[in-house]
């Protein structure tokens, strides 16, 4: 048993670093959430420390809840939450397996416990990402079979904890409502963590960072454009943070598209292909507050 360790020569081995720092340049603001990872990164690096120095270590409960709206990145921070529990050697594989009630609930008897089981074995040694788990609960149908699947997650989040973790995702207040629904779900989950929304600087920025990706830019009229945009989608029925803007960035390049091709008699250079114009902005149907088609 060693008698020291040094801990910056082993955080630096264990890559846990740079995957925190790639959260950090994927995702704009959400800065509680990168806390919160940052601050759960930090325990479990230092329970290994202490694990390794021969002082009392208990197993960490690692099942986690994010709450939030929709585009807001919590798949990404899951997948993040993966790659660092596998380089501390809390998980196998460190892969992320996505479900939702139909890839576990079946339609008749019989039917839920083998396609439960089935997604908790393709999840072993990784994440079991579950979005809008309170669609498993359905209390005005005393049948449904989404009761079972739950009590059989319950089992082996319990009995299972070191071969895989489970991250309930969704709406939160939706979610609140699940877990009052079974008090066992609240005591198996050890991280609750709130993903706010987007404020409008911070879509403009994911905006940005969309066409910069994609080798696009707007004109200075265009961002005073998207900026309107913005606060007019967001007063529109499912608004869905950075999913919506990927979606506006898309039409816009759709518009542009068509305008160019419009002109196609003409000599285009790079820096015409690249601009988003104003127009391929306004051409949207939230202008005139309705949802794109």
């Amino acid at each position: 048993m060693t008698s020291s360790i040094d801990l910056l020569k082993t955080y630096s081995e264990s890559g846990v670093a740079e995957v925190l720092e790639s959260l950090e340049k994927e995702l704009v603001g959400l800065r509680p959430v990168k806390t919160r990872i940052k601050e759960i990164a930090a325990l479990l690096f230092i329970d290994k420390a202490r694990e390794e120095l021969g002082l009392p270590c208990s197993k960490p409960n690692l099942h986690m809840s994010f709450t939030g709206k929709p585009g807001t990145g919590k798949t990404t921070v899951a997948r993040r939450i993966s790659e660092i529990l596998y380089k501390l050697g809390y998980l196998k594989k460190g892969h992320l397996i996505t479900a939702t009630r139909d890839d576990l609930v079946g339609q008749y008897v019989g039917h839920t416990a083998p396609r439960t089981k089935e997604i908790i074995l393709r999840a072993k040694g990784g994440v079991l990402f579950i979005d809008e788990a309170y669609y498993l609960h359905k209390p005005s149908n005393d049948r449904d079979y989404g009761v079972e699947a739950i009590e059989i997650l319950l089992q082996e989040m319990e009995t299972k904890r070191d071969e895989f973790v489970v991250i309930f995702a969704g709406y939160k207040e939706k979610m609140e409502q699940f877990y009052n629904s079974n008090p066992g779900l609240s005591s198996r989950v050890s991280h609750h963590i709130d993903f706010p929304d987007y404020t409008n600087s911070e879509l403009m920025e994911i905006a940005l960072l969309f066409l910069d990706k994609e080798g696009y830019k707007f004109t200075e009229n265009s961002i005073s454009t998207f900026t309107k945009y913005i606060q007019k989608r967001r007063q529109l029925p499912f608004f869905a943070n950075a999913r919506s803007i990927r979606n506006a960035i898309d039409r816009a390049r759709l518009r542009q598209a068509n305008r160019i091709f419009s002109q196609m008699g003409e000599s285009l250079d790079r820096e015409e292909l690249m601009r988003i114009e104003s127009p391929d902005i306004l051409a949207s149907s939230v202008f005139n507050g309705e949802l794109e088609d």
